[in-house]
Parts: structure tokens; sequence; C-alpha cells
């Protein structure tokens, strides 16, 4: 197992330069994604689990790759809404990864949409490190225009996740990816150390130029909804 990790670990270092820590880029992205998946409702996020969700995350084109060993590498973007009910808030940076056995040789970029429905699943990824699935239960969503036709498990999970690769949006698990915080990229952001757990939960932390076109879109296809944190 630890030379599973080791082998893991130099094969993200290279992964990580690849994506970048542009992060005014990142979340231009995000929003772009956001605005991509939400224009085709028969395809995209149901709108009614949207304005239920407290938190949604975005990986813009998740990097994977495998060599026998296959894994995958991300930079995320996590927007909260203000005190779990309010307007959309300020976001915070962090990195998805994962290692897996079978993948085949080669790659694709893939964009990773996941919502956060309840306080539990919100307080965990405020943790350094989760794996989820296993600190946070997750599942793949629902899609569609509705979530008529969502399971009960589902309905009862921490945390909704999504991809798209060349266009196919669908739900997908995230069991066994591994979430983290990037404290040293959100430092970047907000030119200040700040804690993610001060950017998400509370409301002192303003909303950088940069993410008001992610919160504008978010607030338009999901106007109101959450539940408070408390």
């Amino acid at each position: 197992m630890n030379k599973l990790m080791i082998v893991v670990a130099l094969c993200l270092a290279p992964c990580s330069l690849l994506l970048g820590v542009d992060e005014d880029k990142q979340l231009e992205k995000a929003n772009n994604v956001i605005n991509e998946i939400m224009r085709t409702p028969d395809q995209g996020v149901p709108r009614d689990l949207l304005d239920k969700a407290l938190c949604v995350g975005i990986v813009p084109s998740e990097l994977k790759f495998a060599i026998g060993i296959g894994g995958t590498y991300g930079r995320g973007v996590l927007v909260c809404r203000r005190g779990g009910n309010g307007a959309w808030g300020a976001p915070s940076l962090f990195t998805l990864g994962g290692a897996n056995i079978g993948f085949q040789l080669g790659g694709k970029a893939t964009d990773v949409v996941f919502l956060v429905m309840n306080a539990s699943g919100t307080r965990k990824l405020l943790q350094d490190n989760i794996k989820l699935g296993v600190d946070a239960s997750a599942t793949a969503g629902p899609v569609g225009r509705s979530a008529e036709g969502a399971t009960d498990v589902q309905l009862h999970a921490e945390i909704l996740s999504y991809s798209r690769t060349r266009g196919l949006f669908a739900g997908v698990s995230l069991s066994g990816a591994v979430l983290k915080q990037d404290n040293d990229n959100n430092e970047h952001l907000y030119g200040k150390k700040v804690r993610a757990r001060d950017i998400l939960l509370h409301k002192t932390v303003s909303v950088p130029s940069a993410a008001r076109p992610l919160d504008a879109s978010l607030t338009k296809y999901s106007p109101h909804g959450g539940q408070p944190f408390a």
C-alpha cells in the first residue's frame, strides 16, 4: 500500500503543474461548466435538488490518467449558501484526487460537479482531508428536470455527484476520492490566510470579483433553498 501511494504521489505532482493554479481562471471555468450543464435541463442537475443544496462543488476538466495504476487529480471550487440558506457566498478552493486499479493506458478530461445536501456533509468537507464514500456519504446523482425519479439512497446522501465527459453528463460515484481544502491557493485568492470554514460558513469573507459571475449563475438556477447550518 505504501508503494502504491508513493507512485500516485509522483504521478499527481506533474498533474498539478499541468492544471495550473490561476484562481481567477479556475472560477471562470467553474462558471462555464455550471452554465453549460444547466442550459440543457433534460440532461442537467435537477433544479429541485440544486435548490435544496447547501453547497456546490465544481472541478472543471478533472484530469484522469492511467499507466498500470490509475488515478485522478483536479482543482475545484466549492461555494456554499450564506448560513446554509441565504445567498451564494465566497468560494473555497480544493483539490480532488484518488487512486484506483484497473484503468487502461490513456487519459481524458472530465468535469465534475457535486451537491452537498445537508449541514453534516458541509462540515465534513471542511476537514483537512476526507475520503468521499467513507468519511461522507456520496452517491451518483439523478439527472433531469426534477428529482422525481431519485432513489431513497440518493435522496438521503450527503453528497450527490456528477461528471461530464465529451458532452455526456451523468451521475457518477466519487466514492474513494480524497478531497482536500487548498489553503495555499485560498491565501493567494484572498490575499491573506483564511480558513475554509470562515469562507464557507461565516459571512465575514467578501466574495472576490472573479467569483461574482459564478454566484450570479448559481442564483439564476437556484435562487432560494438550502437549510440553516445550525
